[in-house]
């Protein structure tokens, strides 16, 4: 029996990036959830108001000398 024909272990080596990606989708839906309570509990947070009040002048008077 020669040496040569020893059995060979094969080594398989799968890369799956680098997970970064994970960290950017999970700052983008914290901000989105954010936003969406931020428009939800805006009466309760004092943020905008329910009518607004809007004075339109009917005259506006231009002196050109």
């Amino acid at each position: 029996m020669d040496n040569d024909e020893r059995p060979v272990e094969h080594t398989t080596i799968i890369e799956t990036g680098n997970g970064g990606n994970g960290g950017i989708v999970a700052v983008v839906v914290l901000i989105i959830v954010v936003l969406v309570l931020l428009f939800l509990f805006r009466d309760q947070l004092g943020l905008g108001s329910k009518s607004s009040t809007i004075n339109v002048p009917d005259k506006i008077e231009v002196n050109i000398n």
